[in-house]
């Protein structure tokens, strides 16, 4: 790979999922099946199976988050392997900071595939099926101010600020279609805006998330006992929008934070820029690329071998 400093990689998160990722990697490269067996190791359910055939369980969270973390971490390790691929600095969107940490050796893969499963377990049970739900608002310069007054009076948060054409609402169901009412009224007469209702299965990032803070403050703590603080100056916390310290109370505050507050993460992409000359997202899909052009820095994306070998074939 040629020699660049200061490369960004970034992860997305739940919602990227799809029957197959990771296959080739698994496939081809020896030290990513290895990476599939230490998951299954940790969680004691075959990790593979679940990512590549076509079970229903994968969209589950409790099964989506440890999938996720296992085949972009095996993606990562792959293009090392392959391609000399190393990293400087990481992020990742919502559940992909555990990704990020694991990157950056803040946290063991296997502790981390626990820690999120139990994570999705959490978020699942923490509010009853069809009783929350997501929505996302796209319009140009969405100003955050009139979206929070907007909404001040109702069960929902703001749950991503993902760019500054795109933010996600998450609480009550019922409130959802009260809000897009309102942003007919206010945002549509002056530029359009589409309302879109997310296919998720809790209301992630909001208060509705609030009650289960301790127990994965528990979990943290009880599962997560060997995480280094080293290096994770070099991670965007999505709490804060900026980088973590390297304090590890502070890293499990921020965490156990992130669960029912907003995802800062214009503000990760703010952060990473300044620090990184390219930046590279690694997982099923590539959500983060767009975001990232929004504010004027490209993103590329590697999604599986095919994409790998366009990028860095020849560079060596």
């Amino acid at each position: 790979m040629k020699d660049i400093k200061n490369i960004a990689v970034v992860f997305p998160g739940q919602g990227s999922q799809r029957p197959g990722m990771g296959k080739d990697f698994y496939e081809q490269i020896p030290v990513c099946r290895k990476t599939y067996e230490e998951a299954a190791d940790a969680l004691g359910w075959d990790v593979s199976a679940m990512c590549f055939g076509e079970d229903e369980k994968l969209n589950l969270t409790e099964y989506t988050q440890p999938c996720i973390v296992t085949t972009e971490i095996a993606m990562l390790r792959g293009l090392s392997k392959r391609y000399g691929f190393a990293s400087e600095y990481f992020g990742g969107h919502s559940l992909g900071e555990f990704t990020a940490l694991v990157a950056a050796g803040v946290m063991s893969l296997a502790e981390t595939l626990k820690i999120v499963q139990t994570r999705g377990k959490l978020m699942q049970e923490a509010v009853p099926i069809g009783v929350g739900g997501m929505a996302a608002i796209i319009s140009e310069n969405i100003n955050i101010d009139i979206l929070l007054k907007l909404i001040e009076d109702l069960p929902v948060d703001v749950a991503n600020i993902n760019s500054a054409n795109q933010v996600v609402i998450s609480g009550e169901l019922s409130a959802l279609p009260k809000i897009e009412k309102r942003l007919a009224q206010t945002l549509g007469a002056e530029k359009p805006f589409r309302f879109i209702h997310l296919n998720v299965s809790a209301p992630f990032h909001s208060r509705l998330m609030k009650s289960i803070e301790n127990r994965f403050a528990d979990t943290l703590e009880k599962v997560g006992k060997n995480l280094n603080p080293q290096n994770a100056s070099k991670v965007t916390s999505n709490f804060t929008g900026g980088f973590h310290s390297e304090d590890i109370s502070g890293i499990r505050e921020k965490l156990v934070n992130q669960i029912s507050n907003t995802v800062q993460w214009r503000e990760n992409m703010q952060s990473l820029a300044a620090k990184a000359e390219e930046i590279y997202e690694i997982g099923p899909a590539r959500p983060l690329r767009e975001f990232f052009k929004t504010i004027g820095v490209t993103c590329q994306s590697i999604t599986g071998l095919a994409a790998a070998e366009k990028n860095f074939s020849g560079s060596n």
